[in-house]
């Protein structure tokens, strides 16, 4: 991503794949079982399946990538301390958002978005206040977008478990308990916690279906890269103005072997996410998938190219989204408004809960067979 203005036309391709989406089409509850959602096959021609149905459109050596982040409980109520008087006290929302390096600042120390931010004051209480347990947060610093820093007097992290709340989608209404969606919520291979998002496109599978693929040949790896809460952000202005908020991953030296394996030996990468997409970009170094681990900000735009996967599988993005020019750039934007078309006039289900897609990388990667058709 050398050129000067790497977005350039991105603008135009967004207005065009603009469309409205009635409320009722953004999924509230995902597909039981998991793998009765929809799938729709994108290629030279549309066809519509179910997502068991994975199977058929795959064969013996092809790689699955996935995403193995786990979402954590990362919305905790807070209190703010009482003075001797008994006054303070007051609530606060904490949005932890991921662990931050900063050695400057101590160990411990998280970005959160605060509500109210304003007045939160320099400490918080989570998990009730110190008499009761709680846990310490000390205020230390502001990042641009607003969100706080704030460092803890241990690791919060094995704690969220017992104070959190999963930070579901703004549109989805969690009720008074979010235990169904503790279960529901997470991809059955979720290992690494991590995540204040779902990758959601490995939702569908079951551990049942993944067996299946394993016996017919199809190879797995896993990759890790912790979603964070800009994913829920549409594009707002120019896409140029965008930024895209910093997220960790990692490679291990074993999954950039396989990776590297498979496409040297004309065999298909399957991306399994656009956030495993970004993770493969961002390890990439021009010829081959590098191991590693760090922090990305890739924002993949028409004119971008994929290099690393043969083959997507993703959910169906909302208007105005990041994800909606990734996948523009994947497949093209000819068959993504296609596919588009056909899944508003097919009645599928969009988004983190809704039904999936299963992509060609427009690139006609030069290997046989590398695509659907």
């Amino acid at each position: 991503m050398t050129d000067a203005t790497p977005h350039a036309g991105a603008d135009a391709v967004l207005h065009r794949l603009n469309f409205d989406l009635p409320e009722d089409r953004v999924a509230q509850t995902g597909a039981e079982p998991r793998d009765a959602s929809r799938l729709m096959i994108v290629g030279e021609a549309i066809e519509h399946r179910v997502f068991r149905d994975l199977p058929e459109f795959l064969r013996a050596g092809d790689l699955l990538v996935f995403n193995q982040s786990k979402v954590i409980p990362a919305r905790v109520m807070a209190r703010k301390p009482v003075d001797a008087h008994g006054h303070g006290g007051g609530s606060v929302e904490v949005m932890l958002l991921r662990a931050e390096e900063r050695p400057e600042l101590g160990r411990h120390v998280w970005s959160a978005y605060l509500k109210p931010a304003r007045r939160a004051g320099n400490e918080l209480w989570l998990g009730g206040l110190a008499h009761e347990g709680g846990h310490r947060a000390q205020v230390v610093g502001e990042l641009e977008d607003g969100a706080r820093l704030l460092r803890f007097d241990h690791d919060i992290l094995p704690h969220l478990d017992d104070i959190g709340r999963l930070p579901l989608p703004p549109y989805i209404d969690a009720g008074d308990s979010d235990e169904t969606w503790r279960d529901r919520y997470q991809t059955v291979y979720a290992r690494e916690p991590g995540s204040v998002a779902a990758p959601t496109a490995g939702l569908h599978f079951t551990p049942e279906l993944l067996a299946r693929l394993a016996e017919m040949g199809v190879q797995t790896a896993h990759v890790t890269l912790h979603v964070g809460a800009g994913t829920f952000r549409p594009i707002s202005g120019s896409v140029a103005d965008h930024v895209m908020h910093a997220e960790r991953w990692h490679v291990t030296p074993e999954t950039a072997q396989a990776i590297n394996a498979a496409r040297a030996e004309g065999r298909r990468v399957i991306a399994v996410g656009t956030t495993t997409v970004r993770t493969l970009e961002s390890a990439w170094d021009g010829t081959q998938v590098q191991p590693g681990e760090g922090d990305t900000q890739i924002f993949i735009t028409p004119g971008i190219p994929v290099n690393v996967p043969n083959l997507l599988i993703t959910n169906l993005h909302l208007p105005g989204s990041t994800l909606l020019l990734l996948v523009a750039a994947f497949a093209g934007e000819d068959r993504i408004r296609a596919a588009y078309d056909a899944a508003l006039a097919g009645d599928y289900r969009f988004y983190s809960l809704g039904d999936a897609m299963l992509l060609t990388n427009v690139r006609g990667q030069p290997e046989a067979g590398s695509s659907l058709e």
